[in-house]
């Protein structure tokens, strides 16, 4: 077995929150004691409805927040923010593509500068190899070299959020945190990013951690699924078997009040809304 791209053991996060200037304070359990591995190359989806720890999760794992204990590792060194800064390697490591493509774009920025921002902070390659690079990235995500000049609002959202993976992609990054990243795109946009991703990450040899708080959505492009609920992680197993056999009641739950979104199910609903 290869060294996990990321791993996490015994991850927790705690808030601390007073409720009025007389109040005690309070300590709110967002994660509890998570554990998890992931091999390069391999998808681990995180589930859960919103509000049970999957987001501050991925906070911790793209090294936005620091865990309040356990051990985070990245290509086996650990990691934690909270006692030493994490170097521009290391943050080059780990990307995140955020869930609204209307939002996590700066509107006064033409795309050829988002994409080569990252670049621009992170390495030391000249003008000409960022502005190179970038065209490349826009053709591997679907779009074209003349959209380097063009700005955020003359794009469609599945366009904006091919151009936020592409600034992830940026600076080659080992691991990828998506969070939920088409839950805010139509059905039929959904599959083609989804069919994106799945190609990317065979030809880049990409790692990704997907968070969903949709069950059938990961069907399409996980390897494991891990189910999040209140902080805890109460199942966690391959996708098949959670698919074929789910065994904890809140799994069963979510998964029966999920729709399928795997792409020859959107192809049907669209016809039957269609017709």
């Amino acid at each position: 077995m290869s060294q996990p791209v990321i791993e996490a053991r015994d991850i927790r996060r705690d808030y601390h929150v007073k409720r009025g200037f007389f109040a005690k304070t309070r300590t709110v359990h967002a994660v509890k004691g998570v554990n998890f591995s992931v091999e390069k190359g391999k998808t681990l989806a995180i589930v859960g409805e919103s509000g049970c720890g999957k987001s501050t999760l991925a906070r911790i794992l793209t090294l936005i927040d620091p865990q309040t204990s356990g051990e985070l590792l990245i290509e086996g060194k650990p990691v934690d923010i909270a006692t030493a800064k994490p170097s521009r390697e290391l943050r080059r490591k780990v990307q995140i593509v955020f869930q609204n493509p209307y939002g996590s774009l700066n509107p006064r920025q033409k795309i050829g500068s988002v994409l080569t921002e990252p670049l621009l902070l992170n390495t030391d390659k000249p003008a000409s190899e960022r502005r190179d690079l970038a065209m490349e990235m826009l053709v591997k995500v679907g779009l074209q070299p003349e959209h380097y000049n063009r700005y955020p609002h003359m794009f469609s959202g599945g366009q904006r959020q091919r151009i936020a993976i592409a600034r992830a992609l940026m600076v080659g990054p080992s691991l990828l945190v998506l969070d939920e990243p088409v839950s805010a795109l139509d059905l039929s946009v959904q599959a083609q990013i989804l069919n994106l991703l799945a190609d990317l990450q065979d030809e880049l040899g990409l790692t990704y951690v997907f968070i969903s708080h949709d069950l059938s959505v990961v069907r399409f492009i996980a390897d494991d699924v891990m189910v999040m609920y209140y902080g805890e992680a109460v199942e966690q197993r391959s996708k098949e078997a959670i698919f074929a056999d789910p065994q904890h009641d809140y799994t069963r739950t979510l998964f029966s009040a999920t729709p399928r979104a795997d792409v020859e199910s959107i192809r049907k609903r669209m016809e039957a809304k269609a017709a």
